[in-house]
């Protein structure tokens, strides 16, 4: 009898869990309370730039995860007047939320205006630490130099002259440079020779870096701290008939760089996972209309925020044991 009880126990069991897997898992967005009016926006510039595409993706997938409406606006160029245009706009619109790309200080203004309107504003990719945006999500950029600088000091053996290509003014790519000057300032025998500027633009980077080989003809490596420096970098020491003697560490994962990696040319990239920053923003945000956490008895007048911080999405090098993982189709 004990025997028939048992084997009776598990089938209802057995039963049970199958109801389990067979129930449809709960929409996003669709409890108590429909979110699916609610907007999210996020205001860039430089959207034609294959870099930007995993931004657009990670908005897309925030909607999709939250069951709320997104937007990705902004110029197609580098465009600070546009961009604040496009900012304009989108705080007309009155959403939830907005996520911005802190290209310059000069977006500090408009984020503030924003603020003051009753609609948060957090960060992403370039932080503007002094306006009063609530969060910051996007690459630790110090640890992304340091982390493309290691790699690049072991191409070259720890020793040789190297040249650094960014898009000065920017306070992200600032930071990068200097976690690059870091690791290459750990290695004695290795000698930045100059920093050069791309305006991230691959035909000005490869006019850089063909001065770059010019200069220096002894260049044993280039590092490129943004998007459009890496495919230049390789232009210009293709021409020079100099591959695989002058070893290239790239930006971000933009199948043109991946190709490159692929010939042998771009011995290296530093990827960030950028999709997770508008992804992560747009949580932050959402989180924030809809879940707020009661930190203290009145979070406002304690003055809490509610939300992390600052959210660090991390690097990973792309080399060719894992290229192949990353390109887009």
């Amino acid at each position: 009898m004990k025997k028939i009880t048992r084997i009776l126990s598990l089938i209802v069991f057995s039963c049970l869990l199958s109801a389990c897997d067979r129930a449809p898992a709960p929409q996003p967005g669709k409890g108590a309370t429909d979110k699916s009016s609610q907007l999210y926006i996020e205001v860039s510039a430089l959207g034609s730039l294959d870099y930007f595409s995993d931004h657009k993706l990670g908005m897309k997938l925030a909607g999709q995860a939250l069951g709320v409406r997104t937007e990705y606006v902004g110029p197609p160029d580098y465009d600070m007047a546009a961009m604040i245009t496009a900012f304009e706009q989108a705080i007309a619109k009155k959403p939830c939320g907005i996520v911005v790309v802190g290209f310059e200080p000069s977006l500090a203004a408009i984020v503030d205006k924003a603020v003051a309107a009753g609609i948060p504003v957090v960060t992403v990719d370039a932080d503007l630490a002094a306006s009063k945006r609530t969060a910051f999500v996007g690459t630790g950029n110090f640890q992304a130099g340091y982390v493309g600088g290691r790699k690049l000091a072991s191409l070259i053996g720890n020793k040789g002259q190297v040249a650094l290509m960014t898009k000065p003014g920017q306070s992200n790519l600032e930071e990068r440079i200097a976690g690059y000057r870091k690791a290459l300032g750990e290695h004695p025998d290795i000698t930045v020779v100059q920093v050069a500027d791309t305006q991230s633009e691959p035909n000005v980077a490869a006019q850089a870096a063909a001065s770059l080989l010019q200069k220096y003809p002894d260049l044993a490596g280039i590092a490129c701290v943004e998007a459009a420096g890496g495919s230049g970098a390789a232009t210009a020491v293709r021409e020079a008939k100099k591959a695989g003697k002058v070893k290239i560490v790239a930006m971000d994962r933009g199948n043109e760089v991946l190709e490159l990696i692929k010939d042998g040319l771009v011995n290296a990239s530093v990827a960030q996972q950028t999709a997770l920053m508008p992804l992560y923003a747009t949580q932050i945000l959402y989180n924030l209309k809809n879940n707020p956490a009661p930190i203290a008895s009145d979070n406002a007048k304690a003055g809490i925020s509610g939300t992390p911080t600052v959210v660090d999405t991390g690097v990973i090098i792309v080399d060719p044991s894992n290229y192949q993982y990353f390109l887009r189709k």
